[in-house]
């Protein structure tokens, strides 16, 4: 599917895809998705006061996704693969603000350094450089700075041909938020429904010391989505003074 094409597909979206010109073409590829519901007290103490908790059923979620980000670019230039194609773990969980629901990452590493370097500069996520190895049925992370630690073995199973309003709620997000010194920064995104697999996790070793009160080894639901391609609009800083959620 073409990348208009994919603009022009947008009734399963919550609001109106962004007028302004987009930025940056994506594709999040072979995820595997670690769902967890959390204790509300605790997450707060990881989410700026400037954002909303979203909640499923009166209760919040973190996700871990481990995936691989292939040929990420600018706009009107090609992607090249030493750089744009790489390895990522992100552990988001999930927000509101300005009538908008999206995403809020608490870490997110990148197995290129040099490529986190560039990420980290351009939009200021919190990217880290991990050290990364995966197959198509194992994904293995270490990072030795923060301790972190994460080693999935994985069986693919059927696709869901009908999805629950709790794995739709997990994945179809079109917004991501970013805590900086002095603002929030809001990324819009847009792409097609996560085309969902079920997973038996058969291998899982997960320990991230800062959340260790949030997430452990047995996540409440899995994903397995083959990705989607992504198109991401800019930057958009809102000062912490005055801002409202």
């Amino acid at each position: 599917m073409t990348i208009q094409e994919i603009l022009n597909t947008t009734k399963h979206r919550p609001w109106e895809i962004p007028t302004e010109r987009w930025k940056f073409y994506q594709e999040w590829n072979n995820a595997i998705f670690l769902h967890y519901e959390v204790d509300l007290t605790e997450l707060k103490k990881f989410v700026p006061d400037e954002l909303e908790i979203d909640l499923f059923e009166g209760k919040p979620w973190i996700s871990v996704v481990a995936f691989t980000m292939e040929k990420i670019r600018p706009k009107n230039l090609p992607s090249f693969p030493p750089i744009s194609d790489f390895d990522e773990i992100n552990i988001r969980t999930y927000v509101k603000s300005n009538n908008k629901t999206g995403v809020f990452f608490l870490s997110i590493e990148g197995g290129k350094s040099l490529s986190c370097k560039i990420a980290r500069g351009i939009s200021e996520l919190p990217y880290r450089f991990s050290n990364i190895m995966r197959t198509d049925k194992k994904y293995q992370s270490k990072n030795s700075e923060y301790n972190d630690r994460l080693e999935i073995e994985f069986r693919l199973k059927s696709e869901l041909k009908r999805k629950t309003e709790l794995d739709k709620w997990l994945t179809e997000r079109y917004a991501l938020f970013q805590d900086t010194n002095d603002s929030i920064n809001e990324f819009e995104i847009h792409h097609l429904e996560w085309p969902i697999n079920e997973v038996d996790i058969q291998k899982l070793e997960l320990d991230y010391p800062r959340f260790k009160k949030l997430i452990g080894e047995n996540p409440s639901k899995t994903h397995y989505s083959k990705g989607v391609k992504v198109i991401a609009w800019g930057k958009n800083k809102k000062e912490k003074t005055g801002y409202n959620n």
